[in-house]
Parts: C-alpha cells; structure tokens; sequence
C-alpha cells in the first residue's frame, strides 16, 4: 500500500463538478467548482456566495472601488448534482478495473 506524505483527505467534490448549496444565504443555488482548497476543505463556486470587496487603487486594479467576487464555501455544504437528471446525489467510491471511480448513490451513474 502507497504511503500517504500529507494529512489531506479525498473529497466528495472536485474540480469542475456541478454542485448545489445546502445551506447558507445561497441555497438551493448550483453551479461549477472553478478552485479547490482540499487543506482548508472550502472551494470557490462560480456565481455563488459572490461578496462585495472594497480594493484601493493600484498597478492591477487603476480603478480601484468596490468588486464583487466569489468567495469560498465549505465544502460540506455542497452536494454534487447528477449530469443527467440534476438532482444533487451522494458519491461513492468504487473500484472499476483497477481503477477507484466516483458513482452518484441515487442512480449509480458514474462521474468524470
């Protein structure tokens, strides 16, 4: 057996998954997984949970003023949606020809 060098743990989620929010301010809300942070278990969502910054004025942002911006969500608020029906599922892990694959628990489809 390979020996694990960090304390990071596999995921229900990843990259580029479709999700919907399961609580918060934004529930009910889906959309893609755009950036994963697995050692602090949060991921950033596009067009939810966006926050309104306010940046001073530098080389990168002349402007400066307020911008909006998606923030990062727990992770365990998140559930992975089903490509073909869209409804969130849970994920298990199963190994298909010497490989470990990601099946959704409703209809035991397999994910990318």
């Amino acid at each position: 057996m390979k020996k694990k060098l960090n304390n990071i743990p596999k995921l229900h989620v990843k990259k580029g998954d479709t999700v919907m929010v399961l609580s918060g301010d934004d529930k009910g809300k889906t959309g893609t997984i755009s950036t994963m942070m697995p050692a602090e278990r949060k991921a950033i969502v596009q067009g939810v949970n966006i926050v309104t910054k306010h940046k001073k004025v530098s080389a990168q942002n002349p402007d400066g003023g307020r911008i909006q911006e998606e923030a990062p969500l727990y992770i365990s608020k998140l559930m992975v949606v089903e490509p073909k029906s869209g409804i969130p599922s849970r994920i298990s892990r199963v190994e298909k020809d010497g490989k470990m694959v990601r099946i959704t628990k409703k209809s035991g489809e397999e994910l990318k």
